[in-house]
């Protein structure tokens, strides 16, 4: 479906409607997922591998926490037995007052932004079901109009143009046009395919629960602890996705791509055509 323009490139309806809506479900789902879930992480700020934790196994491969430097409280985070200082940051962050205090994160970073374990785990079990449903809502969609096949699944031309794609991208050439490029391919496949059922099979694993339902997920992950590590982990790369991919929409023309993933509608190069 086009629409042409006399100024420039052709208009091109390049995301349904199905797309759209759960775009946007899903940014709303992963926010609240974040700052609760840190909320939830500063009941117990560290991380291990295996099936258990304490004080008797040498396990921990990531821990934020505070310390006196004699009378000045600082932030301390120890990654694989690394220790960096994360004072404001980290273990000990500014309040409202202008004091340190100790806290894992800072208050803008939690849901609540006090200290409420239990408010935490209402919101992100809440919103973690959303992104489930969400998630269903996406594949059937994407499986009837063949959003999937036709727009995610690269092809063999696709995966020959990588190295020309990735060279573009570095230096800031962006082409608009009708479909996505294969770096959009590869990169949206890997969120919907890969991290996030990763992240919520891994949440899954850490819940009592499901554990005596289903207690092969300990066995997948290697342990409620490493299931933990794993979620905290795709959780990052799915912040570093969110940071690049709106690098990218502001690079390649905000008003434009917002335009695609609210009204459907992508103004292409004229070449494209």
């Amino acid at each position: 479906m086009t629409h042409r323009d006399l100024e420039s490139g052709p208009l091109v309806y390049r995301q349904r409607l199905a797309t759209r809506l759960t775009h946007w479900a899903w940014a709303i789902c992963l926010f609240f997922l974040l700052l609760s879930g840190l909320q939830i992480f500063m009941a117990r700020p560290d991380l291990y591998l295996g099936q258990q934790s304490g004080f008797e196994f040498d396990n921990t491969i990531l821990s934020i926490g505070a310390a006196f430097d004699g009378s000045t409280l600082t932030g301390r985070t120890v990654v694989f037995g690394h220790a960096f200082d994360t004072t404001g940051w980290l273990g000990a962050v500014w309040n409202a007052d202008g004091n340190l205090e100790r806290r894992s994160f800072p208050q803008w970073a939690t849901i609540p932004g006090y200290r409420d374990l239990a408010t935490g785990r209402v919101v992100h079990f809440f919103f973690a079901w959303g992104l489930v449903l969400t998630l269903a809502i996406w594949l059937a969609a994407s499986l009837v109009n063949r959003h999937i096949r036709q727009d995610l699944l690269p092809s063999k031309a696709d995966l020959k143009a990588l190295p020309r794609d990735i060279a573009d991208h570095a230096r800031l050439r962006f082409r608009h046009e009708g479909r996505y490029n294969v770096l959009q391919k590869l990169s949206y496949g890997g969120v919907l395919f890969v991290a996030l059922p990763l992240i919520i099979l891994t949440g899954l694993t850490m819940s009592p629960g499901v554990n005596a339902a289903a207690p092969w997920m300990l066995d997948l992950f290697g342990g409620r602890q490493t299931a933990r590590t794993l979620h905290f982990g795709v959780m990052l790369a799915l912040l570093a996705f969110f940071v690049v991919h709106v690098a990218m929409v502001l690079l390649a023309g905000p008003f434009n791509e917002m335009r695609s993933i609210v009204t459907g509608w992508y103004r292409t190069d004229p070449e494209s055509e």
